[in-house]
């Protein structure tokens, strides 16, 4: 049998894990510490509750109850490959559920952000590329530069491998990464060379994660 490209994409996975109501365990766990370390990255790259958030993977809203609080109500959008999911944070995670329109619930499997309005000024991808294979990468960072005229800051996180190494290295935190299945590895190169070749001026930054991950700042060239 082939192996899905992650195992997100394995026919019935959502439906499973949903109706046996683990919407918190699809998206791998540390909930709180997780969705707390992504506001504080986002924070400390300026934003601000008048800003427009767009939470990309955004699952069943880790960062999103966390995010939609402190936005300003209408401020906060999402995407995610499963529909569901996100409903599913809608319904079990927000303190207020109508600050948040299910309608900024954006399914959205290949980075095409329909619906999505161009007043975002913050985009965060969190252990979404550790999950698919870099050609994944390389289609979203055109679109979102493009796509959002507005956009101050884009944050993702990636694991990194030394461009010498090859097959399975065991990051910081103890996950095993792979060049060729979920979890994926990238050289910083790889990454920096995508980044900025989509019109954004990138650097990694060695602040440290939940399970190792490298965030990527990237901010719109000339911006």
């Amino acid at each position: 049998m082939t192996r899905p490209l992650s195992p997100y994409l394995k026919p019935g996975f959502y439906d499973d894990a949903l109706a046996k109501g683990r919407h918190r365990d699809i998206v791998g766990g540390r909930w709180d510490e997780t969705g707390r370390a992504q506001m504080a990255l986002l924070r400390d790259q300026g934003l601000q509750p008048h800003h427009h958030l767009l939470d990309i993977g955004a699952g069943a809203l880790r960062l999103g109850c966390k995010a939609v609080p402190y936005l300003d109500p209408g401020h906060y959008w999402a995407t995610d490959q499963s529909g569901a999911l996100m409903a599913a944070g809608h319904a079990h995670e927000l303190t207020e559920p109508t600050r948040l329109n299910p309608d900024h619930l954006i399914e959205d499997a290949d980075f095409q952000f329909p619906g999505i309005p161009p007043t975002i000024t913050h985009a965060i991808a969190f252990a979404v590329f550790t999950h698919l294979p870099l050609v994944h990468l390389a289609q979203a960072l055109p679109q979102i530069q493009t796509r959002f005229p507005a956009l101050q800051c884009l944050l993702f996180t990636v694991f990194l491998a030394p461009a010498t190494h090859t097959g399975p290295l065991r990051q910081p935190d103890g996950v095993v990464t792979h060049p060729d299945r979920a979890p994926y590895h990238f050289t910083a190169d790889a990454v920096l060379h995508l980044t900025t070749q989509s019109g954004f001026t990138a650097h990694l930054s060695q602040t440290r994660l939940p399970r190792g991950q490298i965030l990527c700042i990237a901010t719109p060239s000339g911006a």
